[in-house]
């Protein structure tokens, strides 16, 4: 396959509702998309990068620059081989790599369900659906979580996450527990912890154990696994990892080391589809629970994080949310809807299996390169 070209594309979109978390409130968001093309087709990726550096490192404007100026001279010149020559910035590595396999699938009239489940050395049975899970954000108010979660329940969803942090955590995980006593339900602190040690939070997080969660996810800093590892041994409630990996190498050791008993496995932050392949099968060799994670994708990321959900080492419900559960109106034809049963349709046409279509007044900016240079 040879590239034409790759067009960054800059959308600004609105929340169907403010989303919050430890990290700050957002209702409106930037994304960058990447579009890959070819003599025979076109390819999207998303970059899941966020405003401002708060999740990862990585932030909206500075993925965009390093795909402009980095990622993708070297792309157009070298294939996505010659990424490598690039250190760190998955997020924008993640984008730039899923376009380029979502034009090359596409060329060929093949799925990226059937591509991933091809190179997996766990792929499952086959799942033409996936279950699908909801997160909800801080509320800072009990009767509107209670509101939240009774709304997002009643929709069909099969798992609930809570957003958690010091001081807003008992008591919300108590009231949503007496209110669905078979909820499966799990939090998730986004490292906010990390301030408190491994005493502190192994004292705050004790008080969950007996609320019946999945599991705590991320509940120190990112680059703590020996912290993580002593902490897992203190609470019964399995810990899960996020942020603190960010490639099948990084998961290696947090499994040598004990730091978790799951893993959230989401593309963009590993660095791509093939990476999060590797770090599932990785998960399945060794007995690690895993579920692929959600970043405020619109239906282009949803679309792929759908295909990569439907490996069989996925074994608890993701952040697979419908599209109209984060935005107000999306920008791909078929978005993620929600069925009766609490799960989400993958995607089965060629790539990802839906098409783009970029409102005009969402179009903040695009640059083309292409394979000859220059824009």
């Amino acid at each position: 396959m040879e590239l034409k070209g790759i067009e960054l594309v800059t959308v600004r979109l609105s929340l169907a509702e403010p989303w919050v978390t430890a990290m700050g409130r957002i209702a409106e968001r930037s994304v960058v998309l990447v579009r890959a093309v070819t003599d025979d087709a076109e390819g999207w990726g998303e970059c899941v990068a966020q405003p401002e550096p708060t999740y990862t490192a990585e932030y909206e404007a500075g993925a965009r620059a390093v795909l402009e100026a980095h990622l993708a001279p070297r792309v157009l010149a070298g294939g996505l081989a010659a990424m490598e020559a690039v250190k760190g910035h998955q997020m924008a590595k993640a984008a730039l790599e899923a376009a380029v396999l979502d034009a090359g699938l596409r060329a060929r009239g093949v799925a990226l369900v059937d591509a991933l489940r091809a190179v997996s050395s766990h792929p499952g049975p086959h799942r033409e659906r996936v279950p699908a899970g909801v997160a909800v954000g801080v509320t800072g108010d009990v009767d509107r979580l209670l509101e939240e979660v009774g709304k997002r329940v009643g929709e069909g969803y099969r798992r609930v996450k809570l957003k958690v942090g010091p001081g807003w955590d008992v008591v919300p995980v108590a009231a949503v527990r007496d209110a669905h006593p078979g909820l499966a339900l799990q939090v998730d602190a986004n490292g906010s912890y990390r301030a408190l040690g491994v005493d502190g939070a192994a004292g705050a997080l004790a008080r969950l154990d007996g609320y019946g969660l999945l599991m705590v996810e991320q509940p120190l800093g990112d680059d703590d696994l020996v912290g993580h590892a002593e902490l897992g041994r203190r609470l019964a409630t399995p810990l899960c990892l996020d942020e603190a990996i960010a490639s099948d190498d990084d998961a290696a050791s947090a499994v040598a080391l004990g730091a978790c008993r799951v893993l959230n496995v989401k593309p963009g932050r590993v660095g791509g589809l093939r990476e999060a392949v590797r770090v599932h099968d990785r998960c399945a060799r060794s007995g690690i629970g895993a579920w692929c994670g959600g970043m405020l994708e619109t239906g282009v990321g949803r679309a792929a994080n759908l295909a990569l959900a439907a490996l069989g080492g996925f074994s608890l419900p993701g952040d697979l949310s419908a599209s109209d559960r984060y935005w107000a109106t999306d920008i791909v034809d078929r978005p993620a809807t929600l069925q009766a049963d609490g799960t989400i349709a993958v995607p089965a046409g060629p790539g990802i299996g839906v098409s783009v279509s970029l409102p005009p007044a969402s179009v903040v900016d695009r640059t083309w390169m292409s394979a000859r240079g220059g824009a």
